[in-house]
């Protein structure tokens, strides 16, 4: 039986910032989690990441409670566990030190062995202009584009 194709992302996310780094990063789950998972009844929209005593934990990602699970089911907003190699983590860090960076969440999904993973991004928030130039742009290439099929 193949796995079910999971891949929640944050589309927000790369609106509001510029990717500077990308990492995959396992994550720590309860049975329920990964079954609503498996569902796609996750969301990434209000996620970030922390450091926590010296470990990368996701705080406000949103994974749904199981209907079938009972009174053992998870807090749907708790802190999760992100699962990175030491020097990942020691890179990140010092890197978070800069000001304006912070660690994104921006897509879950599972992998070819039906893995939880979680993909995060060293982010940098983009400026009012900044985004003002990404919104001219990509109406430029919807001109563009609209104006080729002709």
């Amino acid at each position: 039986m193949a796995l079910p194709r999971v891949n929640i992302s944050n589309r927000k996310a790369s609106f509001e910032f510029q990717f500077l780094d990308k990492l995959e990063a396992g994550i720590v789950l309860v049975g329920s989690e990964i079954k609503s998972i498996h569902e796609g009844k996750a969301n990434l929209g209000d996620a970030y990441c922390l450091f926590i005593n010296d470990e990368l934990w996701v705080r406000n990602m949103y994974i749904a409670e199981y209907a079938q699970s009972s009174h053992y089911n998870h807090e749907p907003k708790r802190d999760r566990k992100l699962l990175l190699h030491r020097r990942e983590l020691s890179k990140l860090q010092s890197k978070l030190r800069e000001k304006g960076l912070t660690i994104i969440p921006v897509k879950l999904y599972l992998n070819d062995k039906g893995i939880a993973k979680i993909e995060v991004v060293l982010a940098r928030g983009k400026k009012l202009y900044d985004k003002r130039h990404d919104i001219k742009k990509r109406e430029a290439e919807r001109d563009m584009a609209r104006h080729s099929h002709k």
